[in-house]
């Protein structure tokens, strides 16, 4: 396992180091970020100036060493927008990404997974069927329509939920959350269910993909005739061995939502890490574009060293080198 571990820890560090490398390459040939720093008249001497400061009269491999150097000190500039502290500016949209993903995660994996395992059991079903065609909606419908339908709907035509915003944010355990909060719930739960479609669809999917496959196998046969319950037989024992590719997606999905949940936070006008990101994109403020990218990387690296340690409860078979 330490093996394992450190062998991990290094690969991380090299892909992060690709990804920083991949991210300085963007963000260079993007424009020249003198001129979102300086004034709109200032002078020619002024914008030289700003330059020497910024270090962009350097070499490409001088500005990526400066870069790199901020990296690794956790300093990579002053928002040009909001003249704060990049990577601050992350840190406090974080905590509302991850309220509306974990949200999403869970309404998806509570209803994906039993839905998946009767389909899987039940192939030839009616219900299963039916199953199957909604999942297939799931995946198909763009995220953005599902929104905006909810929007139609449940905030404008029977005024159930809000449509926009983050509600009131209270405190759990010395956390500021919104979910400690009936109001927080309230503007949460339209915006959650937008970004669990999809993930729910996919989870379902390969659930019931799962499930047909060990239905078939001889263990699950024999424990039925040891007197096990049909209902101890698909979850008990089927559902374990069929959890391996779930769980695999699951992590994907979970780093996916936390990175590409910015259209669903751009219809909710949800104060997110995803909105931050499109308003830098359009005002071009690059450092916190590079923050947000090398955030993303670092929490898909954990995510995916998580899983493959999950492996090993899940399934005692697989062992880790």
């Amino acid at each position: 396992m330490f093996a394992f571990t450190v062998r991990r820890l290094v690969q991380t560090l090299v892909v992060l180091w690709a990804v920083s490398v991949i991210v300085f390459l963007m963000t260079t040939f993007t424009g020249d970020p003198v001129f979102m720093v300086v004034p709109i008249d200032a002078t020619q001497a002024e914008i030289e100036q700003a330059r020497r400061i910024l270090g962009l009269d350097q070499t490409l491999l001088v500005q990526y060493g400066i870069f790199l150097k901020g990296l690794l000190q956790g300093d990579l500039g002053l928002s040009y927008v909001f003249r704060q502290p990049a990577f601050s500016l992350i840190l406090e949209r974080l905590p509302a990404t991850m309220e509306i993903v974990l949200v999403a995660m869970g309404i998806a994996t509570v209803v994906a997974i039993p839905l998946g395992v009767y389909a899987g059991a039940n192939p030839g079903k009616p219900l299963s069927r039916l199953i199957m065609s909604g999942s297939l909606l799931g995946v198909s419908l763009p995220g953005f329509w599902v929104g905006m339908m909810l929007i139609w709907v449940l905030a404008v035509e029977y005024r159930i939920f809000p449509s926009s915003g983050r509600g009131a944010v209270g405190t759990i355990f010395g956390i500021e959350t919104s979910l400690a909060t009936w109001s927080g719930w309230q503007h949460i739960v339209l915006p959650a269910v937008t970004l669990s479609v999809g993930t729910l669809a996919i989870l379902l999917r390969i659930t019931r993909a799962g499930m047909m496959e060990v239905t078939r196998q001889d263990y699950m046969k024999f424990a039925r005739a040891k007197g096990a319950s049909r209902a101890q037989v698909l979850y008990g024992h089927g559902l374990r061995n069929a959890l391996i590719p779930v769980v695999t997606i699951f992590g994907l999905q979970l780093g996916d939502l936390i990175a590409f949940a910015t259209i669903t936070e751009t219809i909710f006008a949800w104060p997110g890490m995803g909105k931050l990101l499109i308003d830098s994109i359009y005002r071009a403020d690059r450092p916190v574009i590079v923050v947000y990218l090398m955030l993303v990387a670092l929490i898909f690296v954990v995510i995916n060293f998580v899983i493959d340690v999950l492996y090993t409860f899940i399934d005692p078979r697989i062992t880790v080198r």
